[in-house]
């Protein structure tokens, strides 16, 4: 398995990592692996009927109706 090393981090950044790591009951490097791994593979895409399928069916269609008005008066 690689490793990375990571120079020239502020102290700052290595206490917050260390807080976050503390809180989510890990050791300072899988809180790292764990950004490293939700940075680059970013959230799973849904399925564009499953994005539809989850907005909640509210309202009767006539809610939604345009009115056209004649400007040109």
């Amino acid at each position: 398995m690689a490793q990375l090393m990571v120079r020239k981090l502020s102290d700052e950044l290595v206490k917050a990592l260390k807080q976050q790591a503390t809180k989510r009951n890990r050791s300072a490097e899988q809180e790292h692996r764990e950004i490293l791994k939700a940075a680059l593979h970013g959230p799973r895409k849904r399925a564009l009927a499953d994005v539809l399928a989850a907005i909640p069916n509210v309202g009767e269609d006539s809610d939604f109706a345009r009115e056209q008005i004649d400007r040109r008066s």
